[in-house]
């Protein structure tokens, strides 16, 4: 309180005490001079002269600094002038110290904020750019190729077009994908939830991916034969598109002869842990927080020779999200890649025998 006080009044106590010798001093020496001079007068003329000093010199004082400072919150849009009181208001200035420090750190991590935000923007144009110049000005050079001439000849025509025809199907695998992201970010997109068994699911994307596996002598199996139904509640068409883009990968960056396994385990009373593991390359531990970045690319040059859109694992994560649910990596380089996620048991889980061998893919 004591601190209080000395801050609050430091200056009308010394500016009266100055004030008050001033003029005590000058009342002394007229009284002195005239012969009327008496010592209890001149004590309460320093009584009163102090007191109304004191009283004058603090109202005015606080009075001046208000309407200063309701000025400056009235300037600031972001200083709530609403909050500000005439009796907040001291010589020391401590409310609007902290108003301002506190607007001062908003605008900080505001300015910061948007700068991670445009480089982000700066990168993500960079990227959507040159993932769709590559198909665009091929489809333009087999197009200008046959306009200026080749398309008399029936072979070439057949064979540019064809080309050309790949090239479009590539713009629109990589607007698709853009676009599912943006609903699922906006929260366009809804999710049909429904029971369905997980290794059914499994086992059709296996069939599905046989033969692009087959390509590189990769075998796609389960960690061990599931031959009862597991039931979880999900959209069943985004949860297999999860799945299929977890193999894809696994496939396109496995080695020649490997193996990509999934396993179902039981995480909490309610929860199932899915878990796509292969021993192919790994990922460096540098790139593993920029995984689910679209557009990024551990391996820039041999990811597009494999084709893609590079947004695939953008998509699982925004799909695993909008389950509300956790997806995970964790990979050694030059040893293999983990992903996993997680999903919601079915409350009641019907349990049947499946007629499909899942020992084996």
């Amino acid at each position: 309180m004591a601190k209080k006080f000395k801050k609050s009044y430091t200056f009308a106590i010394k500016t009266s005490l100055y004030l008050t010798l001033f003029l005590s001093g000058l009342w002394a020496a007229f009284s002195y001079l005239s012969g009327d001079f008496h010592w209890w007068a001149l004590l309460g003329f320093i009584i009163v002269s102090y007191t109304f000093s004191f009283f004058i010199i603090q109202y005015r004082v606080e009075n001046f600094i208000y309407k200063r400072i309701k000025k400056i919150y009235d300037d600031v849009s972001l200083l709530d002038s609403s909050t500000l009181r005439p009796n907040q208001v001291t010589t020391d200035m401590a409310t609007l110290t902290k108003e301002v420090e506190k607007f001062a750190e908003h605008k900080k991590l505001e300015i910061e904020t948007l700068k991670v935000r445009e480089n982000y923007r700066k990168e993500f144009m960079g990227n959507v750019s040159h993932e769709l110049k590559t198909p665009l000005f091929t489809v333009q050079g087999y197009i200008l190729t046959l306009l200026d001439g080749a398309m008399k000849d029936k072979t070439v025509r057949k064979k540019y077009l064809q080309r050309a025809s790949k090239g479009v199907e590539r713009l629109i695998y990589i607007v698709k994908d853009l676009d599912m992201i943006t609903k699922l970010e906006t929260g366009d997109l809804h999710l049909y939830i429904e029971d369905f068994n997980i290794v059914e699911l499994i086992q059709n994307t296996f069939d599905l991916l046989e033969m692009k596996a087959a390509k590189k002598n990769i075998t796609l199996t389960f960690d061990m034969p599931y031959r009862e139904a597991i039931f979880v509640k999900a959209d069943k068409e985004r949860i297999q598109q999860i799945i299929t883009n977890l193999v894809v990968n696994s496939v396109k960056y496995g080695k020649e002869g490997g193996t990509t396994e999934i396993s179902i385990e039981n995480l909490i009373k309610n929860k199932v842990i899915v878990r796509v593991t292969d021993n192919g390359e790994g990922i460096e531990k540098e790139n593993i927080p920029r995984l689910f970045e679209r557009f990024y690319r551990v391996d820039k040059s041999g990811s597009r020779k494999e084709g893609g859109s590079g947004l695939g694992l953008s998509i699982v994560k925004h799909i695993i999200e909008a389950h509300q649910e956790k997806i995970y990596v964790e990979s050694v380089f030059g040893v293999g890649s983990e992903f996993s996620f997680t999903l919601e048991k079915s409350k009641e889980i019907p349990k049947r025998v499946i007629e499909t061998d899942t020992s084996e893919s």
